[in-house]
């Protein structure tokens, strides 16, 4: 997974030259859990049909040129590995970081499940 692959793609579409803003997240393995937990991996499962469709929501946003999206998932990830980018170009600053918030949250509750592994408790 790269993120300037994902980069180098969304400069190619069409509507590029109407862009004035490229938002990026990039989102990791944590050591700890949201509880304090020390933890050891991660995996990651994906509702590719959910997240087709959240995709296809958010591209007609106003001022929105494209949104790319790579979710690591098939593998246990260790701590520090990237689990998911999120890409989204659009005209100003507002509609950009608003699409992106929005996206990311939507994706988190509706097309992420995630089993975190612990070291020995």
């Amino acid at each position: 997974m790269d993120i300037k692959i994902l980069m180098d793609q969304i400069k190619q579409h069409p509507d590029y030259h109407k862009a004035g803003m490229i938002l990026c997240h990039n989102g990791v393995v944590r050591a700890t859990s949201r509880e304090g937990e020390k933890v050891t991996g991660l995996e990651i499962v994906v509702d590719h049909k959910r997240l087709n469709q959240i995709l296809m929501e958010q591209k007609k946003k106003p001022g929105i040129i494209d949104i790319l999206i790579h979710i690591n998932e098939g593998e246990t990830l260790a701590v520090g590995d990237d689990v998911m980018f999120l890409v989204v170009a659009g005209d100003i600053r507002e509609n950009v970081i608003q699409t992106l918030t929005d996206t990311l949250n939507m994706v988190k509750a509706e097309v992420t499940s995630k089993t975190q592994y612990f070291a020995e408790r």
